[in-house]
């Protein structure tokens, strides 16, 4: 974009535009509705509500309430939740083969989701994190690294079982090379050719993950080091050459995530491909803007809707965020 203006003071007063409310509304560039958010729900067994402490305001939900609050996100204007699994510990294993069960939690929430709540989208996360002992997103090789293809192959048995379930968007986030045409193809072959799929492009090893880890069950007495697949935080040009293997194999979306901390990315991506680029504002994001309102070191509803509108501004088509009923009622 080059700048050519030639105006000058007094003639040209860039605050006239800005000194009533109905000529910043007039004017604005970027406007943020409740149909640009998205809801992350954490599912578990049983019956009851299990606050996260890490994260105010978020509970870990029985398949019950999880129908209630996506009823609630539908009657707010919010157009998709996507489904995260709180697994029992006695159901994790090396290779996580509980992913794999036709009737695990994910998939009862996702198929009593869409016969009770119709026109909601629903959108479930591909990757073996929940379901291993270990805590990674996938195999791990005798030598402990995740082993990339042996990985790829669970992750299409994975989003098969989640399609079949009803599941509209299979979002794998596990950052395996070359998973996206492996379970695009998977996907075609058994029949879901309308299935979109959220490519997970650009998700950074990141110390905003923290919360998110508490509320799924997958952080463990020593962390997991997940920097051997997810992004190096100081490269850029990386995340744009993830995302186009991943427009190429077959993505229908692309994910930036973190948010916040990077939309230099976010904005980057959005420009290089034509494809909806989405962005997730991570537990951490959530929890430090929460923390912070709850001291009165800032207005924590102000604050909240200025990072969703920036995010949008920096290209995001569509936001997950813990805050989507509460961003939807504000707005």
């Amino acid at each position: 974009m080059s700048l050519s203006f030639t105006g000058d003071f007094p003639a040209t007063r860039l605050r006239r535009t800005r000194l009533e409310p109905w000529s910043r509304a007039l004017v604005a560039e970027t406007r943020l509705h409740a149909s640009d958010l998205i809801l992350p729900l954490f599912v578990q067994e049983g019956e009851n509500c299990t606050p996260v402490p890490t994260l105010p305001g978020v509970s870990r939900l029985p398949l019950k309430a999880a129908v209630e609050t996506a009823q609630k996100a539908h009657d707010a204007g919010i157009p998709a939740v996507a489904l995260f699994p709180v697994v029992p510990p006695d159901r994790k294993t090396p290779h996580g083969e509980e992913a794999l069960n036709a009737d695990n939690l994910i998939c009862r929430a996702i198929s009593t989701i869409k016969l009770r709540v119709p026109g909601l989208g629903v959108i479930a996360d591909v990757a073996l994190d929940p379901y291993t002992t270990h805590g990674h997103d996938g195999i791990l090789s005798e030598a402990g690294h995740v082993d990339n293809d042996a990985t790829v192959e669970l992750l299409c048995r994975q989003a098969l079982v989640q399609a079949r379930a009803g599941c509209d968007v299979i979002a794998p986030s596990d950052m395996m090379d070359g998973r996206i045409r492996a379970i695009r193809a998977a996907l075609e072959e058994a029949g879901f050719h309308h299935t979109l799929l959220l490519a997970y492009a650009a998700k950074y090893a990141s110390g905003f993950y923290g919360p998110f880890r508490d509320a799924v069950g997958s952080a463990q007495s020593r962390p997991v080091d997940k920097r051997g697949y997810q992004l190096d935080a100081a490269n850029s040009n990386e995340a744009l050459r993830e995302a186009a293997l991943d427009v190429a194999e077959g993505a229908d979306m692309l994910m930036v995530k973190p948010a916040l901390p990077y939309l230099d990315i976010l904005h980057r991506l959005s420009a290089a491909f034509p494809l909806p680029v989405l962005a997730y504002q991570v537990s951490g994001e959530y929890a430090m803007l929460h923390a912070a309102g709850a001291t009165g070191a800032l207005d924590g509803k102000e604050a909240l809707l200025e990072s969703l509108l920036c995010i949008k501004r920096a290209g995001a088509r569509a936001i997950f965020t813990y805050a989507a009923l509460e961003a939807a009622a504000a707005l």
